[in-house]
C-alpha cells in the first residue's frame, strides 16, 4: 500500500483547493426512491476540467517540479481527463504539456486539452498504443514521462474521497469506476487513513473487464481489446501497482455493460439533472445492478467526469 495517511491526504488538499474549492457530494431523493437505499454522489464532475483528475494533476506537478527543478515539461498518453489535468496544472507551472492521444479520441477531450495549453498528438489504435508513442516522445524530447499511475497521482486523487468520508462516514458501500486505478486505490487510501470500515467495490466494462478478471484470478490479465464508449475504462491490462492495492482493498470488481452505463447516464439526467459521460456513469450502473443487495443501505457512487461528446451524449439520452 502507499502508506498515505490523513496528513498527507490533507496536504495534498492544501494544495487541491489552491486551484479549485471541495467539489459536493449530494444525496438525491429521486435515486433513493428508484433504488430501495440512500444514494450519495460525489460530483466529481464539478472540477475545473470536468472530472476528478485534476486533482492528481496538481499533486503531482508540484512534486515534480520540487523533486526535479530541471524539468522543462511533461508527456503522458490519455483518453482526456487525465490529460486536461496535466495541461490545467503544467500551464500554471510554467512546463510543457506534450499529450498523446488514441486516433478518433473525443473530439471535445481534445480541444479542452488544447484550451488548457497542451499540445496534442493523435497516435495509436487505443489508450495502450498511445502509451507506448508517450514513452517514444519523452526520449526524443528529454521530457518526463507522467504514468497513468503515481503515488502523486494517488494523493491527490484521495482529496474527494477525503471530501466524501468526511462528509458520510457511515456509508456501507463506495462504487468507484477503474480505468488505471487512481480513482479506486485513492477511495481505499483514504477509508483506510481515516480507520473506516466501508467497502470499496470497483467497476469496470464488460467490453474491457481485465481488472475483474486479475482480481479474481489472482494474475495479471489483459484483454485484447478494450471496445467501450466509457473511454475513462477503455484499459486492456491493469497498472501492476494499482493492481496490487485494489486486489487487498476492494471487496469486489463488477462489470457493467455499455447498456447499462447508458442507461445510468439517462438516470443522472432524470434523476438528478448531471451530465456524466460514461466513466462517470458507471458506480451508478453497478449499483443499479446490485440493488437488491444494497436495499436500505447508505451508499456511495463516484459520478467521476462528465466530459461526453455531444453527439454520443444525445444519442445515448434519446434511446430511451
Amino acid at each position: 500500500m502507499h502508506g498515505l495517511t490523513r496528513d498527507d491526504i490533507e496536504d495534498a488538499a492544501r494544495q487541491v483547493y489552491q486551484v479549485m474549492p471541495a467539489t459536493a457530494q449530494y444525496v438525491w431523493p429521486l435515486l433513493a426512491r428508484r433504488l430501495g437505499c440512500t444514494v450519495w454522489v460525489k460530483h466529481e464532475n464539478h472540477t475545473p476540467t470536468g472530472a476528478f483528475k485534476v486533482r492528481g494533476g496538481i499533486t503531482f506537478l508540484h512534486w515534480l517540479k520540487r523533486t526535479q527543478p530541471q524539468i522543462s515539461g511533461i508527456v503522458s498518453a490519455t483518453r482526456g481527463n487525465h490529460g486536461q489535468s496535466l495541461a490545467l496544472a503544467s500551464s500554471a507551472l510554467g512546463l510543457r504539456a506534450l499529450i498523446v492521444v488514441p486516433q478518433n479520441n473525443s473530439v471535445e477531450k481534445n480541444n479542452a486539452m488544447r484550451a488548457f495549453g497542451a499540445e496534442v498528438i493523435e497516435c495509436g489504435r487505443d489508450f495502450d498504443e498511445a502509451r507506448e508513442e508517450a514513452a517514444r516522445l519523452a526520449e526524443t524530447h528529454s521530457l518526463y514521462l507522467v504514468p497513468p499511475y503515481h503515488r502523486e497521482l494517488v494523493k491527490g486523487v484521495a482529496t474527494y474521497a477525503l471530501e466524501l468520508f468526511s462528509a458520510v462516514p457511515d456509508l456501507d458501500t463506495v462504487y468507484v469506476p477503474i480505468g488505471c486505478g487512481s480513482g479506486i486505490c485513492a477511495v481505499i487510501a483514504a477509508r483506510d487513513a481515516l480507520g473506516l470500515s466501508t467497502q470499496v467495490v470497483g467497476v469496470v466494462s464488460t467490453e474491457a473487464d481485465a481488472a475483474k478478471r486479475s482480481f479474481e484470478s489472482g494474475t495479471l490479465q489483459q484483454t485484447p481489446s478494450a471496445n467501450t464508449f466509457a473511454d475513462g475504462m477503455a484499459v486492456r491490462k491493469p497498472v501492476p501497482e494499482a493492481l496490487a492495492v485494489y486486489s487487498a482493498g476492494a471487496q469486489r470488481i463488477v462489470a457493467v455493460s455499455d447498456e447499462q452505463v447508458a442507461e445510468a447516464m439517462r438516470v443522472y439526467y432524470t434523476d438528478t439533472h448531471n451530465l456524466a459521460e460514461g466513466a462517470g456513469a458507471a458506480a451508478l450502473a453497478a449499483l443499479m445492478q446490485e440493488r437488491e443487495a444494497m436495499a436500505g443501505k447508505k451508499v456511495g457512487v463516484i459520478l467521476s467526469g462528465g466530459n461526453i461528446d455531444m453527439p454520443v451524449y444525445a444519442r445515448v439520452v434519446s434511446q430511451n
